[in-house]
C-alpha cells in the first residue's frame, strides 16, 4: 500500500531550480535511503514532505492515517526540562492515566457502603477499563524503554537528570532523536541521524531501525549505515529522482549497469540519426524532385523520433591528492605510558604507541574518551600528565580539525589559503581552489558564509598543499557527500606518508585503514586489520589468529613455518596416540591384577599350594609389566 508519493514536484529559489521533476512512490514498511551530492535538495524535499516549506507545483500525497516524524540535520532541542523529563513528556497520555488510576485506587479503598453499590461498581469498572488501556499502551514498560533508548544513544544514568539547556548542540540533537524514536511514528524521516553518535551508538541505532516496523526515509552519507538498514535507494540528482531496488552497495552496481545501458542506447540512436542525416543530405544533393521529396519524408520521420538524452555523468568531486615533500624516518611516533585527566575525569592512562612510516591506522573509542585530546598532545598543543612522546626524524605534521577552528571567519576563501601559502602565485592558488570546486567569484566568498562541506574542502586543500608526511585527521568525512568521501578515500590509499584518523565512518575505515587502535581508559588495544576485522575480532577473539602470527613474514617464511607446524602437529598426534595406548595397557593390566588378587582369596586356590604359587608368579610378572608402563607414561606426559 502506498503511504507517500510525489508526482512532478517542482521547487525553485529565484532562478535556481532545486527540484524540477520529483516523482516517486513509497510503500508501507519500505526503508529508503535518499542520497545525492551536497546541495542537491535532499533536505529541501524533507521540508516539503513535512509541510515546513511549500512546493511550486506538482502533486504530493501522504496517507492521513499515518503519523509522520522528522529529525532534521541540525535540530537543537530547546527546553528547560531535564533529559529524562523531556522524554517522559512523550508518554503524557500514560502519565495522565496513572493519575486517574491513583484517584480510583483511593476511591476503591473507601469503606464499602451497600447503599452506594452502583457507585462502587462504577469505580471498579472504570479502574478495570483504564488498567487495560494502560497495559496495552505500554504503561509497565515505557520507563524501561526511555532508559534503553537513552543509553543506546550514549547517555549515562548520570546524564538523565541534566538540564537540556546546558547540553551541547550535538547532545541536544541526540535527545531529539531519542524523543522521536519513542514517539514511534508510522513514517520516519531522518536527516543524517548518525551525526554526533559514536560507533557503539551508531550500531545500536542500526539494530533499533532494523527492527522498526514503520516506513522510513533516511538521508545519510554513511554508506555502511545505509547498507545495514535500507532496502531501496532514491538518488536525487539534477533535480530528479532515480529509484533503485536495494541498499547502497546494490545501488552502485545497478547505477553502473543502467548508465551503460542508457549510454549504449544513446550512442546507437545518435549513430542512426547521423546515418539518416547523411542520407537526407545525399538525396538533397541530387536536386531532383523525387529525391527532394524522399529527403523531406525522411526528415519528417526523423523529426518525430523521440530523442534519448545523454545519460548524466556524476558531478566532479574535489581533486584530492596528498603528497609528501620529505620522506620521514621509519620511526614516526613513539609514546610510552601516556596519561591525561581533566580534574577528576580520567581520559586515559598507561597509553603506549609505536607507529612506523606509511602505516594507515584509525583511532576509535567512545565519545569523550580523549581521541582529539591525544591528537593535541601529539601536536604539543596541550601537555600530557605523565609519559613520553617522541616524534621521529624528518616528521612533519599536518592536522585536519573537525571543528574547522583553524579557519578565519572574516577572511575570503582566497586569502584564507594564500595567507598560509604566500609563496604560491595567484594562478597556482586559483587553480588549486578550482580543483576543490571553488571557481570564478566563489573564491571571494567569506568563510563565515560557507557551509560545513565547503569549509571541509578548504581544510582538505590546505592539508594537501602542506605536503606533510604525517597526517592527523579528525573526522575528515564529516560534512562531505558520498562522492567527496570516495575522492578522499582514493587520495589516502595513494598517499605515501603516515596517517592516524579519528572517524565514525565505518565504510571509510574498511576501505583505507589497515590497523585499528581502540582507546580505552587503561590505554590502547591494537587490532591488525580494518573495521570489519575489528568487529569480528571483538566478537570472536580467536578468529584470524593465524593471519596475525604471519604478519610481516615472506611467503617462503610462511611456507616453512606452516611445514614445521604440520610436522609438530603430526609428532604431537603420534605422541598422544602412544600415551593413549600406554594408558589402555595400564588399565588392562590393573584390571588383570585386580582379578588375580581376587583369585587368591578363593578356597580352591589358597588351599592348593601349586595354584597359589602360579597365581603369585603371574601377579609378580603383571606388576613388573605395570611398573614398566607407568615408567614410560611418566616420561611422555
Amino acid at each position: 500500500m502506498i503511504v507517500l508519493s510525489c508526482k512532478n514536484l517542482h521547487k525553485s529559489f529565484g532562478i535556481d531550480v532545486i527540484l524540477k521533476d520529483i516523482t516517486f512512490n513509497i510503500n508501507e514498511g519500505e526503508k529508503i535511503g535518499l542520497i545525492g551530492s551536497n546541495g542537491a535538495g535532499k533536505s529541501t524535499l524533507f521540508k516539503i514532505l513535512t509541510s515546513q516549506m511549500d512546493y511550486d507545483n506538482g502533486e504530493l500525497f501522504i496517507d492521513k492515517s499515518k503519523k509522520l516524524g522528522y529529525l532534521s540535520q541540525n535540530l537543537a532541542l530547546e527546553s528547560e526540562n531535564s533529559i529524562y523529563d523531556e522524554l517522559l513528556s512523550v508518554f503524557s497520555n500514560l502519565l495522565s492515566i496513572e493519575e486517574k488510576l491513583k484517584v480510583l485506587e483511593i476511591k476503591m479503598n473507601e469503606p464499602y457502603d451497600s447503599s452506594k453499590e452502583a457507585y462502587h461498581n462504577k469505580v471498579i469498572r472504570e479502574y478495570t477499563t483504564l488498567s487495560e488501556v494502560y497495559t496495552n499502551n505500554g504503561g509497565y514498560t515505557y520507563k524501561g524503554e526511555i532508559s534503553r533508548v537513552l543509553k543506546g544513544l550514549g547517555f549515562t544514568d548520570e546524564d538523565f537528570h541534566k538540564s537540556i539547556s546546558i547540553l551541547s548542540g550535538g547532545q541536544k540533537t541526540r535527545v531529539a532523536l531519542c524523543k522521536l524514536l519513542l514517539t514511534n511514528p508510522d513514517i520516519l524521516l531522518l536527516d543524517e541521524p548518525t551525526n554526533h553518535l559514536d560507533l557503539d551508538a551508531i550500531e545500536w541505532l542500526e539494530e533499533y531501525l532494523r527492527a522498526y516496523k514503520g516506513t522510513m526515509i533516511i538521508i545519510s552519507h554513511d554508506r555502511f549505515f545505509l547498507d545495514a538498514i535500507t532496502n531501496k535507494t532514491l538518488e536525487l540528482t539534477h533535480g530528479i529522482i532515480e529509484s533503485y531496488n536495494g541498499n547502497y552497495t546494490a545501488f552502485i552496481e545497478l547505477k553502473k549497469q543502467n548508465y551503460e545501458v542508457m549510454l549504449k542506447a544513446y550512442n546507437l540512436q545518435q549513430a542512426e540519426i547521423k546515418r539518416q542525416e547523411e542520407i537526407i543530405t545525399r538525396y538533397k544533393s541530387f536536386n531532383r524532385e523525387k529525391s527532394v521529396r524522399a529527403a523531406e519524408s525522411r526528415q519528417k520521420a526523423l523529426d518525430k523520433v523521440e530523442r534519448i538524452e545523454a545519460p548524466h555523468k556524476d558531478q566532479k568531486a574535489s581533486k584530492i591528492k596528498f603528497e609528501t615533500q620529505i620522506k620521514s624516518g621509519n620511526d614516526v611516533l613513539y609514546i610510552e605510558n601516556l596519561s591525561k585527566s581533566f580534574g577528576e575525569k580520567l581520559l586515559f592512562q598507561g597509553l603506549n604507541m609505536d607507529i612506523k612510516r606509511e602505516e594507515k591506522l584509525a583511532l576509535i573509542g567512545e565519545n569523550g574518551r580523549g581521541k582529539t585530546t591525544l591528537f593535541k598532545i601529539i601536536m604539543d598543543r596541550i601537555p600530557s600528565d605523565t609519559g613520553v612522546k617522541v616524534l621521529g626524524k624528518n616528521v612533519f605534521l599536518g592536522y585536519y580539525d573537525q571543528e574547522q577552528s583553524n579557519l578565519n571567519e572574516d577572511k575570503t576563501i582566497l586569502d584564507e589559503v594564500w595567507d598560509d601559502f604566500p609563496n604560491m602565485t595567484t594562478t597556482e592558488i586559483r587553480n588549486a581552489l578550482a580543483a576543490f570546486l571553488f571557481t570564478g567569484e566563489d573564491v571571494f566568498k567569506h568563510i563565515s558564509t560557507l557551509s560545513g562541506g565547503e569549509k571541509c574542502r578548504i581544510n582538505l586543500l590546505k592539508l594537501m598543499l602542506s605536503k606533510s608526511n604525517f597526517l592527523l585527521l579528525d573526522e575528515p568525512t564529516n560534512h562531505l557527500d558520498i562522492m567527496s568521501r570516495e575522492a578522499l578515500e582514493e587520495a589516502i590509499m595513494e598517499y605515501d606518508g603516515t596517517i592516524i584518523v579519528i572517524s565514525h565512518d565505518r565504510y571509510f575505515l574498511n576501505k583505507v585503514i589497515n590497523k585499528i587502535f581502540e582507546l580505552k581508559e587503561d590505554g590502547i588495544k591494537e587490532y591488525l586489520g580494518n573495521y570489519s576485522y575489528y568487529v569480528e575480532k571483538k566478537k570472536n577473539p580467536l578468529r584470524f589468529k593465524e593471519e596475525e602470527e604471519y604478519e610481516g613474514l615472506t611467503k617462503t617464511q610462511i611456507k616453512l613455518d606452516k611445514k614445521k607446524k604440520k610436522e609438530l602437529e603430526k609428532a604431537e598426534k603420534e605422541q598422544k596416540n602412544k600415551v593413549k595406548s600406554i594408558e589402555d595397557g595400564i588399565a588392562k593390566l590393573e584390571e588383570a591384577l585386580e582379578k588375580l588378587q581376587a583369585d587368591l582369596c578363593l578356597e580352591e586356590v589358597y588351599s592348593n599350594p601349586e595354584k597359589s604359587m602360579a597365581i603369585n608368579k603371574t601377579i609378580a610378572e603383571t606388576q613388573e609389566s605395570l611398573d614398566e608402563l607407568y615408567s614410560q607414561w611418566e616420561t611422555m606426559v
